[in-house]
């Protein structure tokens, strides 16, 4: 997808799973690697993606991205399930990024606005106030374009 200041963000991909549950296991959610590559490669057949963001060995954040039809609009929704920076990576920027690569998968699946679940206690919701969401119903909700 990109890179800045050595730092890649690309999606993830089967092969990343052992890194990945490394990460995520360090990070107080383990899963085992053989149900992380399925999931992943499920992801990638389905409507949503996973993207990870890489320095200089085994990845330093992830974000999940789901979309999906609503009733009450005509643009799909787009939902960040998962966003994690790994306990040394954080507070260097990591999470702007893929918060940044999530939004324009979003954008470019035609979807009009994000929501990012985000539970008490998690830090989250100090991120989602300084990069733009407001608390909706539950989740934090940022539009993708600008009205106008």
């Amino acid at each position: 997808m990109g890179s800045r200041y050595g730092l890649e963000i690309r999606s993830a991909l089967p092969a990343d799973a052992p890194g990945l549950a490394e990460m995520l296991s360090a990070s107080g959610h383990p899963v085992p690697s053989h149900v992380l590559a399925e999931q992943l490669d499920a992801l990638r057949y389905g409507h949503g993606t996973a993207m990870l963001a890489l320095e200089w060995g085994p990845p330093s954040g992830i974000v999940v991205l789901h979309w999906y039809p609503v009733l009450e609009q005509r643009a799909p929704m787009a939902q960040i399930t998962m966003l994690l920076v790994a306990p040394d990576g954080r507070r260097r920027g990591i999470g702007r990024q893929l918060l940044k690569a999530a939004a324009q998968a979003a954008r470019m699946a035609g979807c009009d606005a994000l929501q990012l679940l985000a539970a008490e206690g998690s830090g989250l919701p100090e991120f989602c106030a300084a990069t733009g969401f407001t608390p909706s119903a539950g989740c934090f909700v940022r539009p993708l374009r600008k009205k106008g």
